[in-house]
C-alpha cells in the first residue's frame, strides 16, 4: 500500500513539474515578444501620437506585469514556500491592479475603434493624445477599485499579529470571512456586465456602419469589426478568469487533485492565454506596427552580421 502510495505521489510530482516548465516556456516566449513590441513603440514617433498604439503600450506593460507576478506565485508555491502576509500584501497589490487592467484597457481600445468607425470626424479630437493619457489614468482609476475594496476588507478585519505570520502567497489569504467572498465575487460580476454591455454596444454601432458603409470604406470598417471581435473574445477569456473562483471552490468541495487540476487550467487558459494574443491581435495585425517591427528585426540581424 505504501509502495503504491509513494509512486503515485512520484507520478504527481512529475506531472506538476512538467506543469510548471510549460508555463516557464510560455512566459519566457511572450515576455520576449511583449518586450520586443514595447521597444518598437517607443523607438518610433510617429506611435506616440495614436491613441490606439498608445494603449496598446499600456496593455503590453500590464500584460507582462501579469505574467511575471503570476509566475512569481507559480514557482513560489510549486516549491511550498511561505512568505510573510505583509510582503504577500504588497506584491498582491501590483498584481490585483494590473489583473483588472487588461480588461479594462481593452475596453477603451474598443471604444477607441467604436470612435475611429462611427464618429470619424471626431476621432482626433476624442483620441488625441492628451486625452490618451487621460485615459490611462482613468483605466487605472478604475483597475484599482476592486484592488482596494478587497484589501481594505482585508485591512479592516485582520489582526496586526497576522500580517507576520507566514504562508504561501494567494487570493485566498485576504478572505477572512465569507462575506468577503461574496462582495469580491458582486464586483466582479458588476465589472463583468459593463464590460460585456459596451463591448455589444460596440460591435452592434460597427455592425450598422459597415452595412451602410461605401466600397471605399467597406475595407477599413471590415477590419475594424474584425479588431473588435477579437477584442471581444480576448476580453471574455478576461472576465471569465473573474469567475474562475466559483469553479475552483466547488471542485475543492469534492477533490483535492480535482481542484489543482482545475486552477492550473484556468491559470492557463484565463490569465495566461488572453495576455499572449495581446501581440497577435494588436502588434502582428497592425500593417504600420509590423512593417516597423520587421525592419528594426531586420536591420539587428544586418548590424549583427557586419559585426562577424
Amino acid at each position: 500500500m505504501s509502495n503504491n502510495s509513494s509512486v503515485a505521489v512520484g507520478i504527481f510530482g512529475q506531472q506538476f513539474s512538467f506543469r510548471v516548465m510549460f508555463v516557464q516556456i510560455l512566459v519566457i516566449i511572450f515576455l520576449c515578444i511583449n518586450m520586443l513590441l514595447i521597444a518598437t513603440f517607443f523607438k518610433k514617433e510617429c506611435f506616440h501620437n495614436s491613441a490606439r498604439h498608445i494603449l496598446f503600450a499600456v496593455m503590453l506593460l500590464s500584460d507582462s506585469f501579469v505574467l511575471i507576478l503570476s509566475d512569481f506565485f507559480l514557482v513560489v508555491n510549486f516549491l511550498q514556500f511561505d512568505i510573510e502576509v505583509w510582503l504577500c500584501t504588497i506584491i498582491s497589490i501590483v498584481t490585483f491592479l494590473y489583473v483588472m487592467a487588461t480588461p479594462v484597457t481593452l475596453t477603451a481600445m474598443t471604444l477607441e475603434r467604436y470612435v475611429a468607425i462611427c464618429l470619424p470626424l471626431r476621432h482626433a479630437e476624442l483620441c488625441s493624445t492628451r486625452r490618451s493619457m487621460s485615459c490611462i489614468l482613468i483605466i487605472h482609476g478604475v483597475s484599482s477599485v476592486p484592488c482596494i475594496l478587497i484589501l481594505t476588507m482585508f485591512f479592516a478585519t485582520a489582526s496586526f499579529s497576522f500580517y507576520k505570520k507566514k504562508a504561501l502567497c494567494s487570493v485566498e489569504i485576504f478572505i477572512l470571512h465569507t462575506w468577503q467572498r461574496h462582495l469580491r465575487s458582486a464586483v466582479s460580476q458588476l465589472y463583468f456586465l459593463i464590460m460585456c454591455i459596451i463591448i455589444i454596444f460596440c460591435y452592434i454601432q460597427i455592425v450598422k456602419v459597415a452595412k451602410a458603409a461605401s466600397i471605399e470604406n467597406k475595407q477599413s470598417t471590415q477590419r475594424g469589426l474584425r479588431t473588435v471581435i477579437l477584442h471581444a473574445f480576448q476580453l471574455l477569456l478576461c472576465l471569465i478568469q473573474l469567475w474562475t473562483p466559483f469553479t475552483e471552490a466547488a471542485a475543492l468541495a469534492i477533490n483535492v487533485n480535482l481542484f489543482l487540476d482545475i486552477r492550473y487550467f484556468n491559470y492557463v487558459m484565463f490569465s495566461i492565454a488572453p495576455r499572449c494574443l495581446s501581440p497577435l491581435i494588436y502588434g502582428l495585425r497592425d500593417e504600420i506596427f509590423c512593417l516597423v517591427l520587421k525592419n528594426n528585426i531586420c536591420f539587428s540581424a544586418f548590424r549583427r552580421s557586419n559585426k562577424m
